[in-house]
Order: structure tokens, then C-alpha cells, then sequence
């Protein structure tokens, strides 16, 4: 259980995240975990906000997933979790159905553009099963288990002018401080050179 707050650069409010690496081996100490890093070096440079993260490196073991999920949402009380990890197929990927079960609300649309993102690389994305629910005012979102799959779908693809008929895609984390607004949550200010948060404009 670890928990690390970056040195506040701005007058924001502090966000607590949880950030979450599914995975048996990585947790018994076989090798060592990529996930935690990959997550915590790219929400340190997309976030404007100082950043509490509570840390999990646990097994693909259903029950384990899900308590650590209420754990995050509920006690500790984070406005945001990321995990990765165990999204796949195999038998021993279980962690959509763990945070499904933790669910008060589904929110299909990240897990859709997550493989929309990932099809532009590996026909196997139609494979994964990423998916993201709220509880309470914690927004829950399943990534991808590789560090390089990690940053392209939250950061999304830009449009290469040297192909104008290559579009970008936009990431998901772009919708997510508008989300965790929706759902009570702190106010997220993003650097807009890594990810641009989409606001609608107020009527």
C-alpha cells in the first residue's frame, strides 16, 4: 500500500488517484511491474492539479480486485482510478468483471474508444474488454496491461499531416475531468500540450 502526493505547482485543488496493476505475477515478484509507473509518469505530466496516488499492485484474483476497488472509491476516497491489467480474454482475466460488480453506473463509451484506439495498431484489440463505471463520485476506467498502450489511449493519437487522410483520435482522458465533474467530483485541470480536457461551453 503506498501512497505518493507530487509537489503542488499550482493553487488547484489536490486530486487523489488510485492507480491499480492487475497482475500474478508482477505481485508475487516474478518481474517487475511496469504498470504503476506508466501510470503514475503520465498523469503526473497530463494533470495540472498536485496529485495524491494511492497505489495497488495486486493479484488477478476477482474478489481481491473488487475490495481493492471500494477500498479506493470509499475509504480512501479518490475521485479517479485507473487500473491495468487483466482486461484480456485468458482465464485468469478477470478484472472488468471484479469493477462490473463494484458498478453504480456503467460507462461503455471509454471501453469503445479504448479498442477504437488500439485497432489503428493490432487487429487483437477487438480482444480486450476495458470498461469504466462510477461509484459514488469515483470514476472507475479498466486500461490496457502495456506501458505504450497505456499512454495511447489515454493520450490519444494526433492527426499526422504528412497522411491528412490519417485523422487523430482523441483519448479518453480527454472526457474525463468533464466526467468526474458530472459526478461530484474535483475540479481537473489538464496541461493541454499532453491531453486537452473537453468542457462544454457553459449556455
Amino acid at each position: 500500500m503506498t501512497t505518493l502526493t507530487t509537489s503542488p505547482a499550482t493553487n488547484l485543488d489536490t486530486i487523489k488517484i488510485g492507480i491499480v496493476s492487475i497482475s500474478d505475477r508482477a505481485s508475487s515478484g516474478v518481474y517487475e511491474d511496469q504498470g504503476l509507473p506508466a501510470l503514475r509518469e503520465w498523469l503526473s505530466r497530463a494533470i495540472q492539479n498536485p496529485i495524491e496516488f494511492e497505489a495497488r499492485l495486486i493479484p488477478d484474483e476477482q474478489a481481491t480486485i473488487s475490495a481493492t476497488l471500494i477500498e479506493l472509491a470509499d475509504v480512501a476516497g479518490c475521485a479517479l482510478v485507473l487500473t491495468t491489467g487483466g482486461t484480456g480474454p485468458a482465464l485468469r482475466d478477470v478484472t472488468p468483471e471484479a469493477t462490473l460488480a463494484i458498478a453504480h453506473k456503467v460507462m461503455p463509451g471509454f471501453g469503445e474508444q479504448m479498442r477504437q484506439i488500439s485497432l489503428r495498431f493490432v487487429p487483437t484489440a477487438i480482444l480486450s474488454r476495458q470498461s469504466a463505471v462510477v461509484r459514488n463520485k469515483c470514476l472507475v476506467i479498466n486500461l490496457p496491461g502495456q506501458p505504450r498502450a497505456i499512454t495511447q489511449t489515454l493520450e490519444g493519437l494526433p492527426t499526422d499531416n504528412a497522411k491528412p487522410h490519417v485523422t487523430g483520435v482523441p483519448g479518453i482522458f480527454a472526457a474525463v475531468p468533464y466526467c468526474v465533474d458530472l459526478i461530484g467530483g474535483p475540479y481537473i485541470e489538464t496541461h493541454e500540450a499532453v491531453c486537452k480536457a473537453f468542457r462544454p461551453r457553459a449556455c
